[in-house]
């Protein structure tokens, strides 16, 4: 595992959003898709009866959706950080520090990587990062 600085961290972080807003994008067409799937919602909206090519479409193109959303976490771990919360576009970069390993913690919308928290802990525990250590 190769460890991150803040450097390094806030490096990514201009190719590291757009995936997290694409992510995003994908997650919401493939919650819409699977609430259309649902029978009575169909029927609550008067669409009860679709054909069972129409079916085999949308179940087709919900697991294609899931497939991409997967992609795109693989493509944005595959920089080395650790994708925590799709919700909050909440990534984790491997760090050492004071010889410890830690994460260095980013929140989409963040413009740079500001804060840490042990490995055992959550984005509630996180600390600024003392810019002189």
């Amino acid at each position: 595992m190769s460890f991150f600085s803040p450097e390094k961290a806030n490096a990514l972080i201009p190719v590291l959003a757009p995936l997290i807003d694409e992510l995003w994008v994908k997650r919401r067409e493939l919650a819409i898709k699977l609430l259309e799937q649902d029978p009575e919602l169909r029927k609550a909206g008067g669409r009860a009866g679709s054909s069972a090519a129409e079916r085999r479409g949308e179940t087709r193109r919900a697991g294609e959706l899931k497939a991409e959303i997967v992609r795109i976490i693989n493509r944005i771990e595959a920089y080395g950080c650790v994708m925590k919360d799709i919700d909050l576009g909440l990534l984790d970069f491997p760090a050492l520090r004071a010889g410890r390993p830690v994460y260095l913690c980013w929140k989409s919308g963040e413009t740079t990587v500001e804060h840490w928290h042990g490995t055992d802990e959550t984005f509630v525990k996180r600390k600024p990062i003392d810019p002189s250590s």
